[in-house]
């Protein structure tokens, strides 16, 4: 083929694709966040936020600062405003299947992300694969303990997706180190670093002997950093997530190490997956993407670029 017939046919591809997006659908889809406080819920709804933009449709937020009875309410008006689909992410553990039920009623899909209620999942489920990062941050701790410690577990909301996930995985990768072992744990109820340091105090109190705390998430971890900090004492500390404030942490030696969850092509893919199921397009019951084990080593490219 000749150079003009091969720019002819590359033209009236570009010009079909052009038409193609002109007249695509516009879409408005639901963003229904747990709590905007927290940076993970922030940089999955941004990351939301541009991708729609970046398709022509329209993105309708709201945040339930941690409430599930406001969550609901939220979602019903979602559902009155006739949206096309809706991203959720459930403010706990309760009542956390209610909005489910009732946007399926309506005929609206539903994406879970990060948190997927039990019985009553989303058409799919976009989240790390918090069981297999946990393990390897487990095994990372053994490496760096050299298989010896007291762990302080500074739990996130119990019942929710990843609470009960990484709190699994963190186990299995135990199960190989039988002198390095959990000897407390408490559960916080909204992740938050305030909690992470009342519940890192309380611990160290009780129980002195703890060398290590993994925070199940990097709030929670920093936290416990500070608790053992006030106290003076010399505690290895652990999160989960890659948040800003715990990347800055890993690279100032404030965290041990980290796992990096990748908000922003979790963010895309929920667009996407929300396209997918209003046009009839199968998609995935479950989409789970890698945490990426992060240390002094590999923070910096994080902090420059969030994956």
């Amino acid at each position: 083929m000749n150079k003009r017939k091969l720019f002819s046919v590359f033209a009236f591809i570009m010009a079909s694709l052009v038409s193609i997006q002109a007249n695509a659908k516009s879409y408005t889809i639901g963003v229904a966040v747990a709590n905007l406080q927290a940076d993970f819920f922030n940089q999955i709804k941004q990351s939301v936020e541009a991708e729609t933009l970046r398709l022509g449709d329209k993105m309708v937020a709201v945040d339930a600062h941690g409430d599930s009875a406001t969550q609901v309410n939220q979602i019903q008006d979602l559902i009155t405003r006739k949206v096309d689909a809706i991203i959720y992410i459930p403010a706990g553990a309760t009542a956390a299947s209610v909005p489910i039920k009732a946007a399926h009623k309506a005929g609206i899909p539903v994406i879970a992300v990060d948190r997927n209620p039990e019985g009553t999942p989303g058409d799919t489920f976009v989240a790390t694969d918090s069981v297999a990062a946990a393990h390897i941050l487990a095994n990372y701790v053994a490496k760096i303990t050299n298989g010896k410690g007291n762990i302080g577990l500074i739990q996130g909301q119990i019942g929710t997706t990843p609470q009960i996930e990484r709190e699994k995985g963190f186990n299995q990768g135990l199960a190989n180190f039988p002198n390095l072992k959990i000897v407390e744990h408490q559960a916080s109820t909204m992740w938050m670093q305030d909690e992470g340091f009342k519940i890192g105090q309380d611990m160290l109190l009780r129980n002195p002997s703890i060398n290590v705390f993994f925070g199940e998430a990097d709030a929670l971890a920093l936290g416990g950093a500070q608790a053992a900090k006030v106290a003076n004492q010399k505690v290895v500390t652990v999160g989960f997530d890659g948040d800003p404030a715990g990347l800055r942490a890993v690279r100032d030696g404030v965290l041990a190490a980290t796992i990096t969850q990748q908000t922003q092509y979790m963010g895309r893919l929920a667009v996407r997956s929300a396209i997918d199921l209003i046009e009839g397009r199968y998609v995935p019951a479950e989409q789970k993407t890698a945490g990426i084990l992060t240390t002094k080593e590999n923070v910096e490219q994080f902090i420059k670029s969030h994956p």
